[in-house]
């Protein structure tokens, strides 16, 4: 292995457990389930879940997109530069 495969393969492991992170941290889409079992979202709260799940969103494809670049940045460094 070269340094470079193991740069990347460390990166990859960073990014799959941001990804994994910040797909756990959005909210399901079957959360308005609370109000059957008696939790009431202020008004308030609701506006700022949207928007942290909006954000949350967005990072998801950025992080998407940055680890297929990766991927393919390393399959192209093992193919290239591999022993």
């Amino acid at each position: 292995m070269t340094a470079w495969e193991i740069i990347i393969g460390i990166l990859l492991i960073i990014l799959s457990i941001l990804i994994i992170a910040v797909v756990l941290l959005q909210q399901g889409r079957q959360a308005n389930l609370g109000a059957i079992s008696g939790a009431a979202d202020s008004f308030m709260e609701k506006g700022k879940a949207r928007t942290v799940d909006a954000l949350l969103a967005k990072w998801t494809k950025v992080l998407v997109v940055v680890f297929m670049v990766v991927v393919l940045a390393g399959m192209l460094v093992t193919q290239y530069l591999g022993a």
